[in-house]
C-alpha cells in the first residue's frame, strides 16, 4: 500500500460505516427523505442515474453515489489531507443533513475561532469549500495546534446538535430521529 492510497482507503471505512449505520431499506412515514436504502435517498439515487426499485439499490452503487455527491463534489476530500477527523465529520453530516450545511457549519466555527480575525481573515460563510476556506482551516490549524482539531470538531458538533433540536422543536414528528441522530451522529458516534 502506497502513502496515495491512504486517503481512498479512509473515505472506503467512512461510505461503509454510514452504509451500515443506515442500514437497507427504509420508508419511515415521518421521513421527509422518503425511500431510502444504505441511506441514500429516491431523490439522490434517481439524479445519478439509477432508475430500478429503492429496494432494489445495490450497496456499491450507494458507494459510488457517496463517494461522488459527499465526498469528491464538496471538495471535503481536500480537507481531508489537513484535517482528517474534520473531513470525516463533514462527510457524515453532509450525508445527513446536506452537504452545504455540513460546510456552513465548519465556516462558521472557523470565524468564531479565529480571535478576531487575528489568526487569519473571516470567511464568507457560503456554504462551499474554496481557497479561502481551506486558508482558514490552515490558519486555524496553525495557529491553534494539535488539539485545534479536536476543538474545531467540537463547535462543528455542538452547531449540528443545535440543528436537530431545532428541527425537532419545529417539527414535532422529527422527534421520531431525534434521539438517533443525538446518539449516532453526534461525538464520533
Amino acid at each position: 500500500m502506497s502513502l496515495a492510497d491512504l486517503p481512498r482507503l479512509a473515505i472506503d471505512a467512512l461510505i461503509d460505516a454510514v452504509i451500515d449505520r443506515e442500514g437497507g431499506y427504509v420508508n419511515h412515514p415521518a421521513d421527509r427523505g422518503g425511500p431510502t436504502r444504505w441511506g441514500v435517498t429516491e431523490a439522490v439515487a434517481r439524479a445519478q442515474g439509477y432508475a430500478g426499485p429503492m429496494r432494489d439499490l445495490p450497496r456499491a452503487e450507494s458507494a459510488t453515489i457517496y463517494r461522488r455527491i459527499y465526498w469528491l463534489r464538496p471538495a471535503f476530500d481536500r480537507v481531508a489531507a489537513r484535517a482528517p477527523r474534520i473531513a470525516a465529520e463533514l462527510f457524515d453530516t453532509g450525508v445527513n443533513m446536506g452537504t452545504a450545511i455540513a460546510t456552513g457549519f465548519l465556516q462558521r466555527a472557523l470565524n468564531a475561532l479565529n480571535r478576531t480575525a487575528r489568526d487569519y481573515p473571516d470567511i464568507a460563510v457560503d456554504r462551499a469549500i474554496g481557497p479561502r476556506t481551506l486558508s482558514a482551516l490552515d490558519g486555524f490549524l496553525k495557529a491553534r495546534g494539535k488539539g485545534g482539531e479536536t476543538v474545531l470538531l467540537r463547535a462543528m458538533e455542538a452547531l449540528q446538535g443545535e440543528r436537530y433540536i431545532a428541527l425537532a422543536e419545529r417539527r414535532p414528528s422529527q422527534e421520531a430521529f431525534l434521539y438517533g441522530w443525538l446518539a449516532n451522529r453526534i461525538g464520533g458516534g
